[in-house]
């Protein structure tokens, strides 16, 4: 059995294992990386970017659609077969040819097979053909193997063969019916993107409302704009079995209530696990399949060479999260490496992901979009934090009104009223996203709120909507 020696031994080739690679490269240390499928992870494939590829016409026609002069022009349907096709040019055709060419390089050595851990610094790596290799980490191994889509228990639903996230963002054609699963950003934005290329969605939710994670506005505008575009949304709906007629036949979902609905797929959008079951975690005292708790530099705790970065430690899961984790963990791999006698590992240090605690970004491309930074307000109340909810009608700044005719949004933005500075924002309305790093730079700057005065936005535009937020908190501040 070959045995190879590396600085740093990387499991996963997604962007998290990628960009602890690239860190450690830069500083000179030697790097494997082991992937078992193709080296761009879930987000190159089946995740981020086929996913924003089939939204985008989506969310265009939705805009053209509200400005004068143009919406007669976009009343057709989507030309779906022109965006499965920009989907497939987003994902490479599923080939990895230009990822691999971009790790060969930064010097990093790529070993395809399924890597398990074998003892302390050891990973043994089985290849395609069967053939074993054990490579032995000086420094550290990274476990960044990120999450799969979990699969309720229900009877007949593996005989069903029903979509997952995967499948979701990858199809080669458009159901004519499909059912989602779920309220969370997948389920939401796969209904967005699947009922504009033409397939009658029925969207179920367990709960009694869309993205709960998040304030409770922005699922409330989503599923009114989803129903306006003639999807069904149904709340306190949740699923007792699943049964497809046959291999291609229809499927038959059954309700708790006993009610019946059929569709062509069948989309559960209900949760991730960690891809950890078959990584030999056993062999250094971790239980099989379970979530790695890491500290700040994203060491699992207990260890002095072991990484849990990205979807694995369950801090966020998001991808550029977990990207941000790798290059925290990755300059904490080479200051150890190195010898640093002792790490930034203080709040916003250099070798401590914080903002995983306090500034998680997201964007969800549904129509409109949802941008948020932070924490919401029940997580800050949940924390301990004096904080007031200043929130704006988008609709009333002059840039949203240009947009778009009819533009529907809000701002919220959570103040703390010991410190006052910002703990959270979140926008809810078209071409928000964009919007979303302004809100970032505030929140982790902690940038007080009387600098912000000086902050001027530019008119016409929608960022406009920060001097209306300032406003409206001073006003309420008044004595």
């Amino acid at each position: 059995m070959e045995t190879l020696e590396y600085d740093v031994v990387v499991l996963g080739a997604g962007p998290v294992g990628e960009n602890v690679a690239d860190r450690a490269r830069a500083a000179g240390l030697s790097t494997a990386v082991v992937e078992s499928e193709l080296v761009g992870g879930e987000c190159s494939y089946w995740a981020c970017m086929p996913s924003k590829a089939l939204l985008r016409p989506a969310i265009t026609r939705a805009d053209a659609r509200r400005v004068p002069g143009v919406s007669q022009a976009v009343r057709g349907p989507l030309d779906a077969e022109a965006v499965l096709a920009h989907r497939d040019e987003f994902t490479a055709h599923w080939k990895d040819d230009g990822q691999v060419a971009w790790l060969d390089g930064i010097g990093a050595d790529l070993y395809r097979g399924h890597g398990r851990l074998d003892g302390r610094k050891r990973v043994a790596v089985t290849g395609p053909e069967g053939d074993t290799r054990v490579l032995i980490a000086r420094h550290a191994v990274a476990v960044c193997t990120g999450s799969r889509a979990v699969l309720p228990d229900l009877p007949g639903l593996a005989a069903t063969k029903p979509w997952t996230s995967r499948e979701a963002t990858s199809s080669a054609r458009v159901p004519g019916r499909l059912v989602v699963v779920g309220g969370g950003v997948v389920g939401v934005e796969m209904a967005t993107a699947w009922r504009a290329l033409g397939s009658d969605v029925t969207l179920l939710v367990r709960g009694d409302r869309l993205l709960p994670k998040m304030e409770s506005f922005a699922g409330e505008l989503v599923a009114e704009s989803l129903t306006e575009a003639g999807a069904t949304v149904r709340t306190g709906a949740s699923v007792s079995a699943v049964e497809r007629d046959g291999d291609t036949g229809p499927v038959t979902v059954t309700l708790a209530g006993g009610e019946r609905i059929e569709c062509d797929e069948v989309l559960f959008a209900t949760g991730r696990a960690p891809r950890t079951d078959d990584l030999g975690l056993a062999s250094v005292g971790l239980e099989p399949g379970s979530w790695l708790t890491v500290d700040d530099s994203c060491r699992v705790e207990g260890s002095d060479w072991l990484y849990g970065v990205g979807d694995v430690n369950r801090r966020a899961l998001l991808t550029h999260q977990g990207k941000y984790q790798a290059r925290i963990a990755g300059a904490a791999i080479v200051a150890r490496a190195q010898g640093v006698p002792t790490l930034d590992a203080g709040p916003w240090g250099t070798h401590a992901a914080t903002a995983d605690h306090l500034a998680v970004t997201q964007v969800v491309f549904t129509e409109p979009e949802v941008a948020s930074v932070g924490l919401t307000l029940a997580e800050a109340e949940a924390a301990g934090h004096r904080v007031r909810a200043v929130d704006y009608d988008l609709a009333g700044v002059s840039g949203a009104a240009l947009y778009a005719d009819g533009y529907r949004g809000r701002a919220r933005m959570i103040v703390d009223l010991d410190r006052e500075i910002l703990r959270g924002v979140t926008f809810t309305g078209p071409a928000v996203g964009e919007m979303l790093h302004s809100a970032t730079i505030a929140v982790v700057g902690e940038v007080p709120i009387d600098r912000l005065w000086h902050a001027v936005p530019a008119y016409p535009t929608i960022s406009e909507v920060w001097l209306r937020l300032l406003e409206t908190f001073r006003d309420n501040n008044r004595p």
